[in-house]
């Protein structure tokens, strides 16, 4: 059971996802908003997985995205949004995003998602320590 933390400004969002991801078999151990002290308790809490809806995929949103992945360096980051266009996936990617999670939640799709991101790092992490042998 994976610990998961969502951050999303919206609290009928967050209820969703958590009720996806709860009922998926992932151990969700907090969601707050995007604030200062959203980001400390996602910090203290320590998740394998962060599910963070940054906005608009603007330098702020940005900026999170790179303080997050600086914080929680082995976290599998997904990013979580109604609008992702072609810039906001670059953006997102040269931050170490591992996946997408779209709005309106189809919990299906969802847990694939996370899913492949946690098989796709997994793989990641035995191609590094295969190279390191």
């Amino acid at each position: 059971m994976l610990k998961v933390v969502i951050l999303d400004g919206n609290a009928i969002s967050r209820d969703l996802l958590n009720t996806v991801l709860t009922n998926g078999g992932h151990h969700v151990v907090g969601d707050s908003n995007i604030s200062a002290a959203g980001l400390a308790k996602l910090i203290k809490l320590r998740p394998q997985i962060v599910c963070i809806d940054i906005g608009e995929a603007n330098s702020d949103g940005l900026t999170l995205l790179e303080t997050v992945r600086s914080e929680l360096p082995k976290a599998l980051v997904l990013l979580v949004s109604c609008k992702i266009d072609s810039a906001a996936i670059q953006g997102a990617l040269q931050r170490g995003v591992q996946g997408f999670i779209v709005k309106p939640f189809n919990s299906v799709t969802v847990l694939a998602t996370i899913r492949n991101a946690v098989m796709k790092f997994a793989k990641q992490q035995q191609i590094k320590r295969g190279g390191e042998s």
